[in-house]
């Protein structure tokens, strides 16, 4: 018997985001799933580093490799439209859920303790620690998002503008201190040139 999980898993790369923004760049989950975990990655290593936590960066890394992976059956629902209503809020979730087993159904039998809880959180929650990591998780998503907009209004596209000032203040709100070192320290070389990133490096 064949398994279908990490063929689905591949087609993350044909789900485009931001469907309803006219982009200069187009992004699809799968590019959106690798940056969440480095993000996730960091914001771990900030924490634990400048701020004496004890955060699994790994896990955490994994965690976000798999917090999209149900939008291969869903697609990518824009936040303006599956946030303005709670009812279709929860429909949607209804289907995340739905997509999630699906997707787990996919797994053999034997593995599917592993991936239950990077599949589907809400059903088949994992350790405290994983409850923890989430949190950076769903933080890191958000960064993304900020960061895609940095990226767009720095190359002109003010399409992108009132959206950039709405996760600015989603991210205030968390109130995590690794965030607002990353925002800080990494997140202005998002609205640098090639060359003027170039310009600021020390000769090797």
């Amino acid at each position: 018997m064949g398994y279908h999980f990490s063929a689905y898993m591949y087609r993350l790369r044909s789900i485009q985001r931001w469907s309803l923004m006219r982009s200069t760049a187009n992004e699809n989950v799968a590019e959106h799933s690798f940056h969440v975990a480095l993000l996730s990655h960091l914001l771990c290593e900030i924490g634990n580093e400048k701020f004496c936590c004890k955060l699994n960066a790994e896990r955490a890394a994994t965690l976000a490799l798999f917090h999209d992976a149900t939008e291969v059956f869903t697609g990518d629902i824009p936040t303006p439209v599956k946030h303005h209503n709670p009812k279709l809020l929860s429909n949607f979730r209804e289907m995340e859920n739905i997509a999630a087993e699906r997707l787990l159904s996919m797994v053999p039998a034997e593995l599917r303790q592993v991936y239950a809880p990077l599949l589907a959180p809400g059903r088949h929650p994992g350790s405290e620690e994983d409850a923890e990591l989430l949190k950076i998780v769903k933080a890191a998503d958000s960064l993304d998002a900020y960061l895609k907009c940095a990226w767009e209004l720095a190359g002109g596209n003010r399409e992108f503008a009132v959206a950039k000032q709405q996760l600015q203040e989603k991210l205030d709100r968390l109130n995590l201190p690794e965030v607002a070192y990353f925002l800080e320290r990494f997140a202005p070389s998002f609205e640098m040139t090639l060359d003027e990133l170039s310009k600021d490096e020390e000769p090797l």
